[in-house]
């Protein structure tokens, strides 16, 4: 067992590109990003990278404007490094990295009188409206989370920041109080990044969300890119999924030695979860893929076809490639992760089969 400032020197010693952490909260995955950043800083205290944890989330705080019963609600923005760039940061450029999210919601900013203070405040609308027809809102806590992750990837594109603080990109959890379409939506966001910097900077994400963490795997160890993340540099993949774990201030932090999740109950659960409230989407497609993967490698084999014959499907080659376009990381996009009923009905169909042949999966819950 470590300290959480020895995990963060370890991860910094090590040559991999794209670094995916899985840890249950309390573990540490926050101290975990102030220790990394303080175990890369330079001499002079200057940050050489850029990070995204609960810190960046509490320069956001809430003014209810009680006094005058809610009249002028808004988000208050904290003064912090970031504030001398806020000039350079348009509302259309976090509106497009809202859009995915499916937001009902539109903001204004008030900025201070002295443009090196940055954005004072955030006030928010329903969509549809103009500043002025009606009073402000207080979204959710969600919308919020939502929000505040989009400003954070627009910030990335204004000069001056990510452009000079370029050694590494560290987020941690930016998915708390989120749905299951907006942690995918997430996912994707994060897929872009890894696919925009891979090979220029570092980049280590942690999560406690199986989900995304699953997702993100399977699209690094199985995605059609797969070829470029498994490749290895001085024996070690290039992109590495590790579990963090530990108690009472000690940690380890142990390889993920297989390309599919390891807590596939808790992935059965979400699927399990999906399919009672008549809710499946694009996305669980992954989530089924990985126990069929799973169920492959108890098997024997790295086939799903093999755990389809053994369940029950003639076809197994026509039934596997249909479950892996669907499961693709293209058909997920904002606009179509809506399943047609031909494509839920074969997931209930194999979750069914596979349920029946292999009870104890689901009786392990």
């Amino acid at each position: 067992m470590k300290t959480i400032e020895d995990i963060a020197s370890d991860l910094h010693n090590d040559d991999a590109d794209v670094q995916l952490l899985y840890a249950f909260n309390s573990v540490g995955k926050t101290r975990l990003s102030v220790a990394y950043k303080n175990a890369t800083k330079e001499e002079d205290g200057t940050h050489k990278g850029i990070y995204y944890n609960a810190y960046s989330e509490d320069l956001f705080v809430w003014n209810n404007d009680i006094e005058n019963a809610e009249a002028n609600i808004r988000l208050t923005v904290r003064r912090s490094s970031l504030s001398r760039l806020h000039a350079d940061l348009n509302e259309l450029d976090i509106h497009e990295k809202l859009k995915p999210y499916r937001v009902g919601f539109d903001f204004r900013f008030k900025t201070h009188e002295d443009a090196e203070q940055g954005i004072k405040s955030i006030s928010f609308f329903p969509s549809g409206t103009q500043p002025g027809d009606t009073l402000p809102m207080k979204i959710s806590r969600g919308e919020e989370r939502v929000f505040v992750w989009c400003f954070f990837l627009a910030m990335m594109e204004v000069e001056g920041w990510a452009d000079r603080q370029s050694d590494h990109i560290f987020i941690d959890d930016p998915i708390s109080s989120l749905d299951d379409h907006n942690i995918f939506v997430t996912a994707s966001t994060l897929y872009d990044l890894i696919e925009q910097y891979f090979g220029q900077r570092k980049i280590i994400i942690a999560t406690h969300h199986v989900g995304l963490y699953s997702i993100l795997c399977d699209w690094l160890k199985r995605g059609e890119k797969s070829n470029k993340y498994n490749k290895k540099k001085k024996g070690k993949e290039v992109a590495r999924a590790r579990i963090l774990s530990g108690r009472h201030g000690e940690v380890s932090l142990e390889n993920h030695q297989s390309d599919v999740l390891l807590y596939h109950l808790r992935v059965i659960q979400l699927l399990d979860q999906a399919r009672q409230q008549n809710d499946v989407r694009a996305y669980h497609l992954v989530l089924l893929r990985q126990v069929l993967e799973s169920v492959s490698s108890f098997l024997g084999t790295n086939q799903i076809s093999y755990t389809l014959k053994h369940i029950g499907f003639e076809d197994t080659d026509k039934i596997s490639r249909i479950v892996n376009s669907l499961a693709h990381k293209r058909v997920f996009h904002y606009e179509s992760d809506l399943l047609v009923p031909d494509s839920v009905d074969l997931f209930d169909e194999v979750y069914e089969k596979l349920n029946t042949r292999f009870p104890f999966i689901t009786h392990g819950r």
